[in-house]
């Protein structure tokens, strides 16, 4: 009997090492990627292989609206405006904003109680490049978990510039337009560096909900949002 159960101990040992070993080697290869993408830009995102995927499925032929730019290329205004809308701390957190998560937190939970479906997001810019580059749309613990320590490892890598240059340029902006360049020339046809305040700051305004405010962009709460995004321009820091 002492012999069986210290068998099971040992098999239970070494599977928990092998795991151990596992999720090692799965960190390991994401900070090589975080560490790829420091220097190198990007010719897709997780977001948009999967979006792309679900197009096709009903229009076989359906290609995404995407066009690098560089981080000199995109105007101030919009990197003020999603700064301003997205994560006005941007400049001075490590990749997380642990009291914006409690505060979403208990907004949603509240919201869930009285039956209500509109939810609150506390994620950082960074967290959201994070998912965006590598993870699925799927929300459950590990998920967070992974865009948690990526959002970490992106910091810690990377600096703030180049953090919001490639946030800027995998951001969804419509059901197939991704990144501020193509976002600029199809709503208002004109560059990323040519977008006026208020042109920045409606793309900013639509990115929690670009699919639906890709063809509602004159709602009142849209229009609303982009004018209190402008005020809020000027107050915050970008790198």
């Amino acid at each position: 009997m002492a012999a069986r159960k210290l068998n099971k101990t040992k098999v239970l040992g070494v599977a928990l090492l092998a795991a151990f070993a596992a999720l090692l080697l799965y960190l390991f290869g994401l900070f090589i990627m975080v560490l790829w993408l420091s220097v190198r830009n990007p010719g897709s995102s997780a977001f948009m292989d999967a979006t792309l995927a679900e197009l096709r499925l009903s229009k076989p032929e359906a290609e995404l609206k995407y066009q690098w730019t560089p981080y000199d290329g995109i105007n101030k205004s919009l990197k003020r405006a999603v700064v301003a809308s997205e994560d006005s701390k941007f400049t001075d957190h490590e990749g997380v904003e642990w009291e914006a998560i409690r505060k979403a937190w208990e907004y949603n939970k509240k919201q869930a109680e009285k039956g209500k479906s509109k939810m609150r997001g506390g994620s950082t810019i960074t967290q959201q490049l994070a998912k965006n580059l590598f993870l699925s749309r799927s929300r459950s613990y590990w998920r967070k978990g992974q865009e948690l320590i990526l959002a970490y490892m992106i910091e810690f890598v990377m600096s703030k510039q180049r953090i919001l240059e490639l946030y800027l340029n995998v951001a969804q902006w419509g059901g197939n337009v991704f990144g501020a360049e193509a976002a600029a020339r199809h709503y208002y046809g004109v560059s990323a560096a040519r977008l006026s305040q208020y042109q920045a700051a409606q793309l900013a305004a639509m990115l929690p909900n670009p699919v639906y405010y890709e063809s509602h962009r004159k709602t009142s709460y849209l229009m609303s949002r982009t004018r209190t995004i402008q005020k809020r321009m000027r107050l915050v820091a970008i790198p």
